[in-house]
């Protein structure tokens, strides 16, 4: 995998440089000092993967990251001294299609980089998201329906977003009244060492209340849960909220597939499922199991996604029975909560 460094610090790129050339099968592709530069050098030159600095001259790594997934698109991964006190940045930089973030690693006295293994930990989890295939995705999960015990008779909205979901988060939940009828749950693609400051910043968005799920939470209106570490959030038997490990070998940690099979298997109310903006394929197969089930379900269309990925693979399983502008999903919401639709989990 060929691997570009975006940074202007001498020693943060040398750090960079030693973690990618650690790696036999990563290369160093070019550096480049300033978000200007590494616009100019995608032009001619797309990587696999960027490591993508925030605080930079020129042009900074949120407007970077913005004009290269318009224009080159690749997988960019944010590398900033302090992912934490750089969250609003961060958030932007996703919203435009960024990946994840993680904190620049260290050069220590022995010359080791302190933090290296974490950054070649999501280096190695995008570089599966690179790689995988149309039917890598986890189809066993829905292959045996289990009967539903305790059923549940409410309201649920389940969404699904990755790259390019912080910003679509914010546009949708911002359109939707605080006296919303469902209570929603968020099942974003993002590091649980910031999914708090992830919360704290869509709840200053939107009317709502926005707060990260805890295992034993359960679902009320006007209320949105945002899935809050690397376990996979469900829904357990009691139709309340609960985190597992397992499956350990999912590439996506918290998984939307997983998710949604948990709805499948637990939960009899009425539901929407949406699948937003990501890469990859997550959540395509658990919206086509809820799909047959008579659940009605939303994808992002390819226009307003910042990457097409999880959406485009819904739409080729016919898995979205709308697919929809991102401005027209909480009307669409709105709409159906209104009663102006009349559609049950079969």
């Amino acid at each position: 995998m060929r691997i570009a460094i975006v940074n202007d610090s001498m020693m943060a790129v040398e750090s960079l440089r030693r973690v990618i050339t650690s790696v036999p099968d990563y290369e160093l592709a070019w550096i480049a000092n300033d978000g200007a530069e590494a616009i100019w050098r995608c032009g001619t030159d797309v990587p696999d993967l960027m490591l993508m600095d925030l605080i930079m001259p020129v042009i900074d790594g949120v407007e970077a990251t913005r004009k290269i997934m318009a224009e080159t698109p690749c997988a960019i991964l944010v590398v900033t001294s302090t992912v934490a006190g750089n969250a609003s940045k961060v958030f932007q930089a996703m919203g435009h299609g960024a990946l994840d973030a993680v904190n620049t690693p260290v050069l220590g006295m022995t010359g080791d980089a302190e933090g290296k293994d974490e950054l070649l930990r999501k280096i190695a989890t995008i570089a599966k998201l690179i790689r995988q295939r149309k039917g890598d995705s986890s189809e066993n999960l829905f292959r045996a329906a289990k009967p539903k015990t305790t059923p549940t008779h409410k309201n649920l909205v389940a969404i699904g977003s990755s790259s390019g979901g912080p910003k679509a988060l914010a546009v949708l939940l911002h359109a939707l009244p605080a006296d919303f009828p469902a209570p929603i749950v968020i099942i974003q693609h993002v590091d649980e060492k910031f999914s708090a400051e992830l919360a704290l910043w869509l709840n200053r968005q939107c009317a709502l209340e926005v707060r990260l799920a805890e295992k034993g939470d359960s679902l009320e209106p006007g209320r949105a849960l945002i899935a809050g570490n690397n376990n996979h959030l469900i829904v357990n038997s009691n139709g309340r909220l609960d985190y597992t490990p397992d499956p350990v070998d999912m590439v996506y940690r918290p998984s939307v597939d997983v998710f949604y099979a948990s709805i499948a298997e637990h939960w009899s109310g009425d539901v929407v499922a949406v699948l937003l903006t990501g890469m990859g394929r997550d959540g395509a197969q658990g919206l086509l199991t809820l799909r047959n089930k008579g659940v009605f379900t939303v994808a992002q269309d390819e226009t307003t996604c910042a990457v097409y990925g999880m959406p485009k693979a819904a739409a080729q399983l016919g898995a979205a029975e709308k697919i929809l502008p991102l401005d027209d999903i909480a009307p669409e919401l709105n709409q159906y909560f209104a009663g102006k639709k009349n559609r049950h989990v079969c």
